[in-house]
């Protein structure tokens, strides 16, 4: 997979309150074999993030998310772990990995930077102001 662009892409799932605990806890020593899955199968920077009511917000790279997800599927340690997770989630039918909800990217910072000529090199003096926000000029 290496060569081709990665997305950033951001999912959402519904943890269920009553079992906020546990998964975290899960999720504090997921299984070796799993890691090296996801790692093996394109998964990189991936990030879950849990509120208190129970909304799970996952942030991943990728390649290619459905072949990510499609190459999963065909994992041993992967059909053990879903099955052990779906109990988890709220209003799901199969397994969790195939529940996810993407969002839609609305606002890119450093896109918007480089579109009026700023970016990862500095900001424009020009049309952005590099005071901190409240700041008096």
């Amino acid at each position: 997979m290496s060569g081709s662009t990665a997305h950033r892409v951001v999912f959402t799932l519904q943890v269920r309150p009553d079992r906020l605990a546990e998964y975290r806890e899960r999720h504090a020593a997921v299984w070796p074999e799993m890691l090296q899955a996801l790692h093996d199968t394109g998964w990189r920077a991936y990030t879950l993030h849990l509120r208190a009511d129970g909304l799970l917000v996952g942030v991943v790279e990728t390649d290619d998310l459905a072949a990510a997800v499609a190459a999963m599927g065909r994992t041993e340690v992967n059909a053990r772990w879903q099955a052990e997770m779906a109990p988890f989630f709220t209003a799901i039918d199969g397994a969790p990995d195939e529940a996810m909800r993407p969002l839609d990217l609305v606002f890119d910072l450093d896109a918007q930077l480089a579109a009026v000529g700023g970016g990862a090199a500095g900001h424009p003096t020009d049309q952005l102001s590099d005071q901190p926000a409240g700041a008096q000029p």
